[in-house]
């Protein structure tokens, strides 16, 4: 009987090392990857974390004995990998990482040809079944590793998303949170008129300040002070991975990703109208709103990197954007970046001469939000089930695209079960009544308890 590997995701590997992830399954990745996609040369990189580089060697070992030649590109990025694989026209990528996950945790996510997606359903189950029953057939000739810096090319990629020459010199606190962030912006700094106050910048996989998750909110306090102390005109903050990139406006307030996708998909249209943005079904009005004011497409799409990459892929979408932070770019691959939302937000208060404060708070005010809410609920199905009936008679429409979503004359709400782990997801927002947006919150989250 083969043994379970618990490392496995819906999206991607992810687990305690080394218990559930190690040297050993690594390798064992490495040959199940290679059998899966046949590819003749894969990218790989790795992040900060201490056993990242040794995971990424075994992984190394096994593409190399099941013939594939391997491109190792260091300590990266998620998005470099995503960028490697395109701009050198390889079969695949991996990257070595756990994001925001506790220190003694690492994992991997996995493109194949174009950066696309290998999630669950299409072929990560698969590599799964592989790497557990470990039955790999030697190998008559093996491949060879060589090593790549691919920086210059991605960051050269980046910087055509702005236009530098009409950037105003602003003022940027940015947190990597001892993540792998601090090294890019080392790098793009010298290109930019922007000055940059560094916090928790140096590389650490022991993460000494905990571990880079800016959606927690007591990380949020030393970017707050440092946007206090330095007079700054944002600040942004990152994963450990930094494919996410969370915003502070100049007086130290969060702004909820929700927002930050409709300025995004408005700088976006005004430069191409009539185009399709992609985003999800959590918290979606200001978003439709915003694509019809300048002649857009809004189009809803399940939850999840893989889904909204394969959409925008379908829809030639000049965007895609989740309330949690991911970002996605039809010029990067249809991927993720936890670099190419700032740019273009400092492009935005550079061309509009307004601070951020200025440019979410109309649309704040127009669609106040709830903001993620989390909670353990034991039967889930049978919750929403119930939700579903007490709301059916009074709702004008009901989708269910992504668990539940309800909409009313003056207010809607999405309820869904998390897709990573055993959670519900409450989202609440209103058409410009903060009041109501609350109250409704509290009735929900009280069936909910």
């Amino acid at each position: 009987m083969t043994e379970e590997l618990t490392c496995f995701k819906a999206y991607d590997v992810r687990g305690r090392v080394p218990d559930q992830l190690n040297s050993d399954i690594a390798y064992r990745i490495g040959r199940a990857y290679a059998e899966y996609l046949r590819p003749k040369q894969v990218v790989v990189g790795y992040d900060i974390r201490l056993s990242s580089q040794e995971l990424c060697a075994s992984l190394s070992r096994g593409l190399v004995e099941a013939g594939v030649d391997v491109i190792n590109i260091g300590q990266c990025g998620t998005e470099e990998i995503y960028f490697a694989t395109s701009h050198l026209n390889v079969d695949g990528g991996i990257v070595v990482t756990a994001s925001h996950n506790p220190a003694d945790f690492n994992g991997m996510k996995f493109v194949r040809e174009s950066s696309k997606p290998i999630s669950g359903d299409t072929g990560l189950n698969e590599i799964k079944r592989l790497a557990q029953e470990n039955n790999f057939v030697p190998c008559k000739e093996l491949g060879a590793v060589s090593f790549d810096d691919t920086q210059p090319a991605y960051i050269e990629h980046l910087l055509g998303y702005v236009d530098v020459p009409n950037l105003r010199s602003l003022k940027i606190v940015c947190n990597a949170g001892n993540g792998g962030a601090g090294s890019t912006i080392d790098t793009i700094e010298q290109f930019l008129p922007l000055e940059f106050f560094k916090v928790h910048h140096e590389p650490d996989g022991t993460f000494p300040n905990g571990v880079p998750n800016p959606l927690l909110v007591e990380n949020r306090g030393t970017t707050i002070d440092a946007i206090g102390s330095e007079g700054a005109d944002m600040g942004i903050a990152w994963d450990g991975d930094f494919d996410r990139c969370f915003f502070f406006d100049e007086n130290g307030r969060f702004i909820e990703g929700y927002y930050i996708v409709g300025l995004l998909a408005q700088s976006f249209l005004e430069q191409e109208p009539g185009a399709k943005i992609v985003h999800d079904p959590r918290l979606t009005w200001n978003t439709i709103e915003i694509a019809k004011e300048f002649s857009g497409e809004a189009v809803l799409c399940k939850t999840g990197h893989a889904f909204i990459k394969e959409r925008m892929r379908i829809e030639d979408a000049v965007y895609g954007g989740e309330m949690s932070a991911h970002h996605y770019f039809r010029d990067f691959f249809y991927c993720d970046s936890g670099m190419v939302p700032w740019l273009l937000v400092a492009g935005l208060m550079s061309k509009t001469g307004k601070k951020l404060s200025e440019l979410v708070n109309e649309r704040m005010q127009a669609f106040p939000a709830s903001g993620e809410i989390n909670r353990r609920i034991e039967e889930p199905l049978s919750l929403l089930e119930k939700i579903e009936e007490l709301y059916c008679e009074s709702c004008i429409g009901v989708d269910q695209t992504d668990g539940l979503s309800m909409e009313f004359e003056n207010w809607r709400f999405n309820i869904r079960m998390s897709n990573t782990e055993p959670l519900v997801r409450l989202n609440v927002e209103s058409r410009a009544d903060e009041g109501l947006m609350k109250e409704k919150t509290a009735e929900l989250l009280l069936l909910m308890e």
